[in-house]
This record gives C-alpha cells, structure tokens and sequence, in this order.
C-alpha cells in the first residue's frame, strides 16, 4: 500500500444521550426502551476492512449474552447519504460475528468512519474512523471491547489477536525431500491431496481428478484401470462446467461412499467467484464425472477474488470433535450432531486462499449446510488442509506466499480450534507453489518416521509431486 501507514484511532462511549470522553468509538446514543438500549448497547463494529483480496467490509459482534435481531439496521461511512440496509431476519447470537460486503452501497476509503445505526437511521449504536487502508484490517482486540489495531483478516470469525507466542520451528521429520512422480507425468495445476491407503487422490485445477497407485515404494503414477489413465473430468450437477478444484478429501466412508472436492469457481465463467464442496461417484469406469451433489457456500462466506476462494478440504469425525468438546458457533454451545439432519458423521472444514480463514462446515445429504466454526490459520492464505487423525491434529498450508510454512491446530480447552506448532517448510525443499499435502497413515511408520507428499501447483523443474517426512 502507498499510503501512510500512520495509525490513529479515538473512540467516544455515549448512552442514552450521555457522552463520555475517550479515545474514537462511539456506542450510541440509544432512546428505545431499556430491554432494547441494552441488547442493542451489546453489538458492536468488530472489523473493518478497507482495501486488498475482499470488498469493503464490516463486522458485528455480540458481545451480549442474549440474541438480538439486527433486521434493518444501518450501516453508514462518514457520509450521511451512504447506506447499507441489513436484511430482514439477521440475527446476531451471543459471541457471533456478522461480516457485511458494503462495497456496492459505499466504499470505505484511507481516512473514512464505519458507523452503524438502529434502523431509524439516526440512533447511532457504534463506530470506528481510521486514518490509513486497513493492513489488511483493522480489528478490535480483544473482541467486542478492545480498542483497534492492525490484525490478520478474520472476517466472520474471532479476531486474530496474536500468534500467541508461537514462534516457527524446523520441520518436524527429515530435512531432505525427493521428486515422487515420473517427470512431466501430470503437467501444472496439481493441487489437493488425499492418500487412502496405497491410493493418492489428487485434485487438478482444470477440472480433473486422478487415481494414483504405487510406482516402486517412494513414487505415484496414474492408475490405469476403470478409465483412470488420464485422470477423470468433472463436472457440476447439471452435468456441465468445468470446476476448478483445489482440494479433495473423503469422510469415514473412504472412496466408496465418494470423493469430496472444493471447488472456487466454474472454469467455464472464471470471473465469478463459485464456493463450493462436490461430491463425487468413483465407482465406475466412465472418463467424466458428475457431482451428485453440490454444496455452494458462497452466499454463506466473505467476498474474496474469483482465483482466491477454496483451495483445502478436510474433513473431521463428529465422534473426535465431541470427546474433544468442540464448540458449535452457530449455537455457542458444544456440538451435538444429533442437531443436524443426515450428514456424513463429521465436519468438513474448508481453507480460503484469499483470506487465510477456515470455515467447518455440516453437510448434509440433501445439499443444505450450517458453518459451525470461523477460525484464523494466522497466514497469508491456506493452500491445503489435512486432518491427522493419529494425532489429532488439524494441518494447515500455505504456499511460497509464506514460503512453505505449515501449521498445525487441535482443540483446545475452550473448544475450538487453536495453533500448537507453527514448522518452517523443510531445509532440503525449495520454496515451490505447493498447494497438496498428504498425511500417510500409521501404518506407514518405520524407524519413528512416515512419508508425506506435496504437489506443486507450478510443477517445477517438470516434477508435480514431492516426498518427505515426519515424525510418528
């Protein structure tokens, strides 16, 4: 950003027409009745975002103990003619969060105010002004009732508040790593992984899927059974598009009850952002496949460029997240997946290149979803996302934007999601686009080590896939 990075911010509390003098917010000057003043006196601006891979963007916070219904409410900058009108039938629960795209109503500017009012559009409940873009936001920490600071994006989620004290360590197995693929075998745009067993599952983003099997111990190449010698061509339910997935996984089921694929957009009309999870058929021996389902989340997540959108998958057990106490933040209590209609017993959670957030997400069979949890990876963007179920621990990945830096996250005694360890990609890997990262199973350890496996999405130096290790 070229402008001034100078940050100044000055808040004023005032209540029922009362003014209190500090340093920038004001909460405001609220005439309903007192049952009313004071659920409205709980919500707050939490985030603002100004400038970079998202619209201009807000976000509420409840840091109240009852629901309040925001329907109608008024969202302004510091012009009084610019309006955002929030939908009928939004409603905040206590420690939810809300992010609105405003950019088609006003643009929030270098030296700008977000201002948000009853839907009189003159009782004023809260603000926020700033003197430079956002980088990339400005967040309230801690949330709800700290004061603003520059943060990580976190739009519809907690804020990023701190790393915690976590600084990078080396990586956690052997420091060299090898090519595992035929050179020139696949091509560019190789991106999630999965293995099941002595299978690969790979997603490409032009819109393929491939099968690979064993090539010696420390190597893949496509299977060429059943129509797999080329990788499988997707397509959406209607049979038609090109989706551009990013990442694959499977549920407890393993491939026999399907493959699941996120996608961030059809290939066919990339301009147009397209958030979604498919489910895929690969019994068969056909060259095309069509989802058989698709769950599109874009309505559901924070605006982000079309080639920015969902590039990881994984998915959780429901028994794992609840003898581990995980929070459902769509109800703030512990989850329960009883709560939910026919799913695949467990949470799917999906990483955002743009904005480096993770999402989970319950799935259920008929195509309807419910997020249960909004959480920070703390980096620039995650590329993948892999759940090791030997240890609990959620991986997560990002490319050489961060220079191949992975961390991982398991639940913690509040019930969500939180980083333990933060790795440098290892010594012997230079700083390639690898968008993939595959976990090998249990039994796969020998002498206190089991392989892992990248793609690099650039395909460097003809080779798509990678191997390394980590400890057991």
């Amino acid at each position: 950003m070229t402008e001034s990075r100078a940050r100044r911010w000055r808040h004023s509390l005032r209540v029922l027409l009362v003014a209190v003098a500090g340093p920038t917010l004001v909460v405001g000057a609220l005439t309903a009745s007192p049952a009313h003043a004071a659920a409205a006196d709980d919500i707050r601006i939490n985030e603002v975002v100004t400038t970079g891979s998202v619209n201009d963007s807000v976000e509420l916070y409840n840091k109240g103990t009852a629901t309040v219904d925001v329907s109608g409410w008024i969202l302004k900058d510091d012009n009084d003619s610019s309006r955002y009108a929030i939908a009928s039938g939004t409603t905040l629960a206590p420690g939810g969060f809300v992010a609105f795209d405003v950019h088609n109503a006003f643009g929030l500017g270098s030296s700008d105010e977000a201002r948000l009012y009853l839907a009189d559009g003159t009782t004023l409940v809260d603000s926020f002004s700033w003197t430079s873009h956002s980088d990339p936001s400005w967040s309230r920490c801690p949330d709800g009732t700290g004061s603003f600071g520059s943060a990580a994006l976190t739009l519809g989620a907690a804020n990023d508040c701190g790393s915690g004290g976590i600084s990078a360590t080396a990586w956690p197995g052997g420091s060299s790593v090898a090519t595992a693929d035929t050179k020139n075998a696949f091509g560019s745009d190789m991106s999630g992984l999965y293995q099941e067993g002595s299978v690969l599952w790979a997603a490409q983003n032009s819109g393929k899927l491939w099968r690979l099997v064993p090539n010696g111990s420390t190597a893949w190449k496509a299977d060429t059974s059943s129509g797999w010698a080329s990788g499988k061509t997707l397509k959406f339910p209607s049979g038609s598009g090109t989706p551009d997935d990013e990442g694959v996984t499977l549920t407890g089921s393993g491939s026999s009850g399907g493959v699941y694929v996120a996608s961030e957009r059809n290939a066919d009309s990339s301009g147009t952002s397209r958030l979604s999870v498919l489910k895929y058929d690969v019994s068969g021996t056909a060259t095309t496949l069509t989802a058989a389902t698709e769950w599109n989340l874009t309505s559901d997540l924070p605006s982000v460029g079309s080639n920015l959108g969902l590039e990881g998958i994984t998915w959780v057990p429901d028994a794992t997240l609840t003898a581990a106490g995980f929070k459902d933040a769509s109800t703030g209590a512990a989850y329960n997946p009883a709560n939910y209609g026919s799913h695949t017993g467990g949470v799917f959670f999906v990483g955002v290149e743009g904005t480096g957030m993770i999402y989970g997400y319950v799935l259920e069979d008929g195509g309807t979803f419910t997020r249960v949890a909004s959480l920070s990876s703390g980096m620039a963007g995650v590329m993948e996302l892999q759940w090791e179920p030997q240890t609990s621990r959620l991986w997560v990945v990002c490319d050489d934007t961060c220079s191949g830096q992975h961390r991982t996250m398991q639940i913690n005694s509040s019930g969500v999601f939180a980083t333990t360890a933060v790795h440098n990609r290892p010594t012997g890997m230079d700083n390639y686009n690898n968008e993939g990262f595959a976990v090998s199973g249990s039994d796969a350890c020998s002498g206190g080590t089991k392989p892992v496996w990248w793609s690099d999405d650039s395909n460097d130096s003809g080779h798509a896939l990678r191997r390394g290790t980590i400890t057991c």
